[in-house]
């Protein structure tokens, strides 16, 4: 008898969070917005939801930004995208930038040609990643959403999620300090990186996140007082992350927790290639993939 192969099928555990769908944060101009987001990123508005004047969800992979106008907001921290070619994108960044003159509009490329940093006109950071193995099979989209944190909260932090939310959760070093690295879905994560400097206070953004177990989290934080609002059958919300055993407050995000049953869970996102002009136009090249092939 042939002997049988072994896998390590702990690898392919992701805990309860299943995904990290979107990111909301307010701005001020949908027109500024668009330039950024559509032209500059190269990402696509989502054609089907939310297509007036007043908000604008932009795809992302199979994630997205959620963009309604209201004074702007900025995340405490940034978020990192996998983008398939990064000199693509920094030549779409050339072209907004004279439009964007006068915002906090910038990008850099701090490490050679592996990343490349964005800044938005209203001040939240990317870290743009050139798709890779260390994010395969995922070639376009949001891979971790990175919070800056106060010192001394990384375990506290790790520790909520595990037992609050049922993550997979874990402390190690990101970016060269101390973080919490919280399994949101696959080959995505959320990271809460440790640091020195004040934090602005916080202005309600959120990130939206679908779990498998929907009840158990809900009871765990009710019991600890935490839900702050009861949305639908299908969602709620919580902000504060608390240190488990005295109770005091480690970091506010506003979490938007919806179940598996979503009416909007799973829902197919169109993702149009950026690099397509009419000046190079081809049938069949529209749209992007935002998976690598499967090798296995």
């Amino acid at each position: 008898m042939a002997r049988k192969k072994g896998f390590n099928r702990s690898a392919e555990d992701l805990g309860n969070i299943v995904e990290l769908e979107h990111v909301n944060v307010t701005i001020p101009d949908q027109g500024l917005a668009t330039l950024f987001y559509v032209t500059g990123l190269g990402l696509t508005r989502d054609p089907f939801q939310m297509t007036s004047t007043n908000n604008m969800w932009v795809n992302a992979g199979r994630s997205q930004f959620h963009l309604p106008t209201r004074e702007p907001q900025v995340l405490r921290g940034r978020v990192g995208l996998v983008m398939p070619s990064l000199d693509s994108l920094v030549k779409r960044l050339d072209t907004v930038r004279e439009k964007l003159e006068g915002t906090q509009f910038n990008y850099a490329i701090p490490n050679g040609n592996d990343v490349v940093d964005v800044t938005c006109p209203w001040g939240n950071r990317f870290r743009c990643h050139l798709a890779s193995e260390t994010f395969a099979p995922l070639a376009f989209g949001m891979p971790y959403v990175q919070f800056d944190v106060p010192q001394g909260t990384a375990d506290g932090i790790a520790r909520f999620y595990e037992e609050i939310i049922g993550a997979a959760a874990s402390v190690g070093k990101w970016d060269r300090a101390q973080a919490a690295r919280v399994g949101a879905g696959y080959r995505q994560e959320l990271i809460f990186r440790e640091t020195k400097q004040k934090l602005p206070d916080f202005d309600q953004h959120h990130i939206q996140i679908y779990i498998a177990d929907f009840s158990g989290p809900h009871k765990r934080l009710l019991d600890h007082g935490l839900v702050t609002e009861e949305s639908s059958q299908w969602q709620y919300r919580f902000e504060d992350i608390t240190d488990l055993d005295t109770g005091d407050l480690l970091f506010t995000i506003e979490h938007e927790v919806r179940s598996m049953t979503h009416p909007l869970y799973a829902r197919p996102k169109l993702n149009r290639n950026p690099d397509e002009t009419i000046r190079n136009y081809m049938h069949g090249q529209e749209t992007i993939p935002w998976t690598m092939p499967y090798n296995g």
